[in-house]
């Protein structure tokens, strides 16, 4: 792909939060300038820009320099220009931007207009015909900047400035712009904030700016998804393909990141603004997701035992250079500051105001300050920290069971299915009839309904309990990439029809192919764990927060192997996760339990999911260590175990083996490792969910191995035999 040259604009004090999120993108060939980040790199990044940037505000293309000390000069060199190449005659439409610096052009509308003619003159003399003037949203938008007599001549990308999101249908008085908003959120740290699921309310949302990028942002909503306009759509170079594809990729993680919103509420004295504030929030999409109400400033502490221990309040409160007089305001300070100390003392505040002796008048602790225009207004965003730190181990306890309020079923009802998601629907309901007649009867309620039957619609429908977990299988190549976003949205739209539950109890993730613990890795944090039942068990299971839920269901028979052979053993469950082999092991009377992972997180739960069945007691342990440095540790230390059950991940990072630990590549040594520590009557279980595994039984001659995959596939996953592969290891 040809690498073209680029040139991204942002407002003042914003060019580091550029700089972060096109790192984030991958791009790298950047060189910072002022006022805008230029770029060597690919159309597709381009567009990404467009389509994910918060804080941009135009993307450009260069496409000549030439020297244009007079008008004349502009002209030729505009005329000289292959404008075939972007932009059609009749029929099309164009618009031009003008700016000069220190040049010996400096009327900007003259400038303008000489531009246009250039373009349009070229047209007339090779075909007749010219494009008319479109200055809203024309086909092609031209950029033309002056710098010492330099012209640098720019495809306008955007079209129009990237702030404009598309939500904005009603207005108030002074809203802050779209992407101001973005940039404070951004330098409050509010996307990693709502992963640790944290709140935000904006106690003064005007028209609602804040709390709809502060939900995109948490949701991983592109910014610009609901644009119906940008400068490359109609340009002849536009390449569709590249644009479906993050088009669809922006839809997908839309979809996902929405069950992972944390709790966003605003309110304002106003009706009008609540009014203008609602209609902004339906029209972004997130009107079931954003609690808005009328509420005087002085009535929040008595919502404050409502919301969480953290949080985020931000808010644009009256300057008083457009909205209230400044004698006024420090009371309105002064009630921000005792809301927060008295109310919400484990809670951060974020605020931008143009008069920063008034921002003195919270009494909070300042932390850090930024310089940002609010239009022609220079302002400070001041960072508060929170009056009261709440305690690490409230930050990272995670309740037993945590009951989500009642919520009505809300579907779009404008949505429109396609014509296929009838069979999707009437496969569901037939796989579903069928399999809870099972699962009653197994004293089960976590379980595979639907596995990519057809391949149309190839996602994994899982439930749990009331709840359902959605994941997504990546579209074949040859399937539109539009087609696949519409299969999507039809099944999160029927499903809670045919289930007759609220959509926020199904939840979307992507699959993909994950690296060591990148499966345990936080998603978000709502701490939403809640129980259901296996073999008479039960288990904490969390469906929002991690890519993986705290309990494997394809091991359910896996793990009944495990309680039909730890009766009097010591048993040791490695690389355990939540620890559910742990709970099968205890129940089928294991003598000790020792269950071993890095994550403290997952031996906290693992401890959870065994208090949870009753059994406590210093008989189970639980390790926090590095599973292959335990165990060359636990080698020499001459431990032995009746019964281990070993079920690693994929790939893993270890300090004690060349690089990265692959399974194929280095099972060998680890079963190995392992089954030193058997007993002379002990037994391995081996588990596996690479696809593709082959065991070296040549290598592990010494053991005894029989393949028992077949025997630990449960009904539910039949249609998929290649799920896992499992093994019952002895000493030979």
């Amino acid at each position: 792909m040809t690498p073209h040259k680029f040139t991204i604009t942002a407002a003042r004090g914003m060019l580091p939060l550029l700089a972060k999120e096109l790192t984030a993108m991958g791009i790298s060939d950047t060189k910072e300038e002022q006022g805008n980040i230029r770029f060597t790199g690919s159309l597709e990044q381009a567009y990404r820009v467009c389509l994910w940037s918060r804080v941009a505000i135009r993307v450009l293309m260069p496409i000549a320099q030439f020297s244009a000390k007079t008008t004349d000069e502009l002209y030729a060199g505009i005329h000289d220009l292959p404008w075939e190449d972007h932009i059609d005659g009749e029929g099309s439409t164009l618009a031009v931007d003008f700016n000069s610096f220190r040049s010996k052009i400096h009327h900007t509308q003259y400038g303008a207009q000489r531009v246009k003619d250039g373009v349009v003159d070229r047209f007339r003399e090779q075909t007749g015909e010219r494009p008319s003037v479109d200055l809203h949203q024309p086909d092609l938008r031209i950029n033309v900047y002056v710098k010492h007599n330099q012209a640098t001549v720019s495809i306008d990308l955007s079209g129009e400035s990237l702030h404009k999101r598309g939500y904005r249908v009603t207005t108030t008085a002074a809203p802050l712009k779209e992407h101001l908003a973005a940039a404070i959120l951004m330098t409050a740290d509010w996307a990693n904030l709502a992963k640790q699921g944290w709140s935000l309310i904006d106690p003064m949302c005007g028209s609602g700016t804040f709390l709809i990028e502060a939900a995109t942002m948490a949701a991983d909503i592109a910014p610009g998804l609901q644009r119906d306009y940008f400068g490359f759509l109609y340009w002849k170079q536009h390449d569709k393909t590249v644009w479906k594809q993050l088009k669809a990729e922006a839809e997908r993680r839309r979809q996902s990141g929405l069950s992972r919103l944390p709790f966003i509420m605003g309110g304002d004295t106003d009706a009008s603004s609540v009014k203008a504030a609602k209609d902004n929030i339906a029209e972004a999409g997130l009107g079931d997701r954003i609690q808005v109400e009328q509420r005087d400033l002085l009535d929040w502490p008595a919502q404050s035992k409502q919301l969480s221990d953290q949080g985020l309040m931000v808010c644009n409160p009256p300057y008083g250079t457009r909205i209230g007089q400044v004698s006024e305001l420090h009371y309105l300070y002064e009630s921000l500051g005792n809301i927060i100390s008295d109310s919400l003392p484990g809670w951060r505040t974020t605020l931008i105001t143009d008069n920063a002796e008034l921002a003195k008048f919270t009494g909070l602790t300042e932390f850090e300050r930024f310089p940002f225009d609010n239009g022609p207004i220079p302002c400070q965003v001041i960072h508060y920290r929170a009056a009261r730190a709440v305690s690490s181990k409230a930050q990272m306890s995670m309740p037993v069971e945590v009951e989500a309020p009642a919520q009505a079923i809300i579907v779009d009802p404008d949505y429109q299915v396609s014509e296929h998601c009838e069979m999707f629907a009437n496969r569901f309901k037939k796989n579903l009839k069928h399999m809870a007649k099972w699962a009653k009867k197994n004293d089960i309620d976590c379980y595979r309904v639907y596995d990519a039957d057809l391949p149309d619609y190839a996602v994994a429908i899982d439930l749990y309990g009331d709840a359902v977990h959605v994941q997504e299988y990546a579209p074949p190549k040859q399937i539109d990439p539009e087609k696949a976003v519409q299969r999507l949205k039809d099944v999160m739209h029927v499903l809670p029809l045919l289930l007759d539950i609220p959509a926020s109890k199904v939840v979307l993730k992507l699959r993909q192919k994950q690296r060591g613990h990148q499966q345990y890795e936080a998603q978000g944090a709502q701490n939403q764990r809640f129980k259901v039942t296996e073999s008479g068990l039960q288990f904490l299971v969390n469906l929002t927060d991690y890519l993986d839920t705290g309990l494997f269901i394809d091991h359910r028979i896996t793990r009944q192997k495990v309680a039909s052979l730890a009766a009097g053993r010591d048993f040791l469950n490695l690389f355990a996760y939540t620890g559910s082999a742990s709970v099968y092991a205890a129940m089928g009377g294991a003598k000790t339990t020792a269950t071993l992972d890095m994550s403290n997180t997952y031996l906290s739960w693992a401890e959870d999911n065994m208090a949870l069945n009753g059994f406590k007691g210093d008989a189970h342990r639980y390790i926090r260590a590095n599973c292959l440095e335990w165990l060359q540790a636990a080698q020499q230390e001459k431990q032995r175990y009746g019964l281990i059950f070993l079920d690693p991940p994929t790939f893993s990072n270890s300090s004690r083996m060349e690089g990265v630990f692959d399974i194929q590549r280095d099972h060998v040594a680890l079963i190995q490792m392992a089954a030193a520590l058997l007993t002379e009557d002990g037994q391995l279980i081996f588990s596996t969910n690479r696809r593709d595994f082959k065991m070296d039984a040549t290598a592990l001659s010494a053991l005894e191995l029989k393949d028992i995959r077949h025997d630990t596939l449960p009904l539910d996953f039949k249609r998929n035999a290649k799920i896992h592969a499992c093994w019952l290891i002895n000493k030979a």
